[in-house]
């Protein structure tokens, strides 16, 4: 095992000044067991601990870094907007670029606003929604995480389709009162839903791929149903592309499932690793918004340009030769998944690898792989918990989660991926 004597010092320090020592629940190991890492560093495809430990990444600070760590592109537009001002609270050349190439690459936005995180562009696109609606009644489902807004931190009760309670403390009864919480992969759920109260819904919101309890991969008619109905109802149908947008491609999960949503919501690549977050949609729609119409949003630091500069730094790369970079990310999640099947194949053990694009789930049970959280077996996250640690002893870091994914990033190859894959046959033959 590897020393890490100047984490666990940094975590104790963190300790006395920050709740678990950490700013985001999961950073604090708690799933996993063993105390945090603590980076200094990252190149590349590799991050480097405090204590000088080199492990090959695929957190990729939970998804944007799709270049990878300190990408020479991403740094310098940073470096050259930081040169001239790191914030102006004002309209800049900046902000202008980055929405024409998020506008021009994804055919169902016509406009876009920018905010500083995924939480806040989602918090927003649904005020929006019920601005334009008239209605107050959002529909989410069960094991879909669209950041810590008080209406969307909510679960379902006992019966299919139920009208959410609280899953924090701090949330307001009546604030859930207003969210309905669906399984995912039921169309009866859904239709009856609609059937019963589709007049009173303002949005549907879905995540592009939900990515936060397990990958949990849906089918595209099902999707597609979603879209019917929420048009014939006049509901919204928000798509949450926070961790899918610009990842799976140039037009995200819409353009995987072949639908068009109302409203849709982006954070990770766009911001090429700065805190950034937007939403957008029809012209019509974002027209709502003040000072144009009574929807209100702002913020000081939306815009900023620094950070629209390593997005706009970041996507011109992954749109350059006609999104070319998005089959090199296709090849190496492939090279990756069939690299962990063929070590679980040859050991005999029946669990799954799922993928979409380059992002990557080990669904740690037998059968076929969830599509739903409620699915999922409990028992698959101790069996993480050790794979985790045996993969960090042998230079892989993996999410901190059993319900969190993997991404590549165009700083992979096929010699990291072979690293990869010897690592996790030592790893799953130390812990099985």
């Amino acid at each position: 095992m590897s020393n890490r004597d100047r984490s666990r010092e940094l975590y104790r320090r963190a300790c006395e000044v920050m709740p678990a020592g950490v700013n985001s629940p999961v950073r604090a190991f708690r799933s996993v067991g063993g105390d945090p890492l603590f980076y200094e560093r990252g190149v590349g495809c590799h991050i480097i601990d405090a204590d000088g430990n080199r492990f090959i990444d695929y957190i990729g600070s939970w998804g944007p870094l799709i270049l990878g760590h300190a990408d020479p592109d991403v740094v310098e537009a940073v470096a050259t907007t930081a040169a001239s001002g790191l914030s102006f609270g004002a309209p800049c050349r900046q902000e202008v670029e980055l929405a024409e190439l998020v506008t021009s690459a994804v055919p169902h936005l016509e406009m876009v606003r920018f905010v500083s995180s995924g939480t806040e562009a989602v918090m927003s696109a649904v005020r929006l929604a019920r601005g334009a609606t008239g209605r107050d009644t959002v529909v989410k489902f069960s094991g879909c995480y669209h950041g810590h807004a008080d209406h969307l931190l909510v679960s379902g009760g006992s019966g299919l389709a139920t009208f959410g309670t609280p899953s924090s403390a701090g949330v307001p009864e009546s604030f859930a009162a207003h969210t309905a919480v669906l399984p995912l992969d039921d169309e009866e759920a859904f239709l009856n839903l609609m059937e019963e109260r589709g007049g009173e819904i303002a949005a549907v919101i879905i995540e592009g791929v939900p990515a936060n309890s397990g990958l949990l991969v849906q089918r595209p008619e099902y999707m597609r149903l979603m879209r019917e109905q929420c048009t014939s109802y006049g509901a919204l149908l928000i798509l949450d592309e926070v961790i899918t947008g610009f990842r799976l491609g140039s037009n995200g999960a819409a353009g995987h499932y072949g639908i068009e949503p109302d409203l849709a919501t982006y954070g990770k690549v766009i911001g090429g690793g700065m805190p950034v977050g937007a939403y957008g949609g029809r012209r019509e729609l974002m027209e709502q918004l003040a000072p144009l119409g009574p929807v209100y949003q702002a913020g000081t630091l939306s815009g900023n340009p620094v950070a629209m500069a390593a997005g706009a730094a970041t996507l011109r790369r992954l749109l350059a030769d006609g999104g070319a970079a998005y089959a090199e990310l296709d090849t190496l999640g492939q090279l990756l998944q069939s690299g962990f099947q063929e070590v679980l194949s040859r050991l005999g053990i029946e669990w799954s690898v799922v993928r979409a694009g380059s992002i990557l789930w080990l669904a740690l049970q037998e059968g076929d792989p969830p599509l739903r959280f409620e699915n999922s077996r409990p028992e698959s996250a101790e069996t993480y918990a050790a794979l985790h640690g045996a993969l960090l002893d042998r230079g892989v870091s993996l999410a901190p989660s059993a319900y969190e994914v993997m991404f590549v990033s165009l700083a992979h190859n096929p010699g990291v991926i072979d690293e990869t894959v010897e690592a996790f046959a030592g790893a799953v033959e130390a812990i099985v």
